[in-house]
């Protein structure tokens, strides 16, 4: 059944805590408009209107419209109103979402191979991004990502074990392993089955060699070049979200959507 936007717009809105009502004002509106709730091209409701759906001011409307504006999703057309753009920008790595659909670009069949799902003692550099002691466990999964067929990416995810994820997120605990049976990676599963629960997350970018065990399973020489992306999520200021993805150069390229400071 095909949502009206009277509907998708009267869903509860939820914000994160520290979170501006117009930055989750802005997450509706723009899932509405990557979901073609609102169709390219098409007049937007009204300020007062929008307003009255979200149960927000007129205030918050308008800084998320601008917000919107700048970022390429809707254009103003004076004395006319505010219209979805004809295009929109391909969201890329700055919006925190699983890695598959940040190379998910509709003209490529993709898949998600899980390799591995196991629990591991932690490391230096894992207790360091997720601030765990050097005595804890931690979930570890990886998955091939493949495009028309041919691996182009590696996730590697790390949650916390025990008592450290399930005094933070009892959901997440409870779900962790039947998300890890989906043919997706953890991330996407999780949301799958908890929604999203992330407040905050930073994405590191470094370049590097594929070395022998990742070249095997990308399919690439041990030194070829990849892009090392290690993103780290926090939940209510505690990080439980690490992962590293091994991405091939076949993948072309990767967008990071920018707008100017005012």
């Amino acid at each position: 059944m095909t949502m009206t936007v009277d509907q998708f717009l009267e869903r509860d809105l939820t914000a994160t805590v520290g979170q501006p009502l117009r930055v989750a004002v802005y997450s509706r509106i723009a899932e509405g408009i990557r979901g073609h709730v609102f169709p390219l091209g098409s007049a937007l409701p009204r300020e007062t209107e929008l307003g009255a759906s979200l149960g927000v001011s007129r205030t918050v409307v308008r800084e998320a419209l601008m917000l919107l504006e700048e970022d390429g999703l809707i254009v103003t057309k004076r004395g006319v109103g505010r219209f979805v753009a004809t295009s929109i920008p391909r969201v890329g790595l700055e919006e925190l979402r699983p890695f598959e659909q940040a190379l998910s670009d509709g003209d490529r069949a993709l898949t998600v191979r899980p390799v591995e799902f196991t629990m591991q003692p932690t490391t230096d550099f894992i207790s360091n991004k997720l601030a765990l002691d050097l005595a804890a466990n931690t979930w570890f999964r990886e998955s091939v990502i493949e495009q028309d067929g041919e691996p182009v990416a590696i996730v590697q995810e790390h949650f916390p074990a025990g008592r450290y994820l399930s005094d933070v997120s009892p959901a997440i605990a409870e779900h962790l392993e039947a998300a890890a049976e989906a043919k997706a990676t953890l991330l996407a599963g999780m949301i799958e089955r908890v929604g999203p629960v992330f407040g905050s997350g930073v994405c590191q970018i470094a370049v590097n060699v594929a070395g022998a065990s990742r070249a095997k399973l990308l399919d690439l020489g041990a030194n070829d070049p990849v892009l090392i992306l290690t993103q780290t999520a926090e939940l209510d200021g505690t990080p439980i979200y690490l992962a590293k993805c091994i991405v091939s150069t076949r993948v072309g390229h990767l967008s990071i959507v920018q707008a100017s400071q005012s």
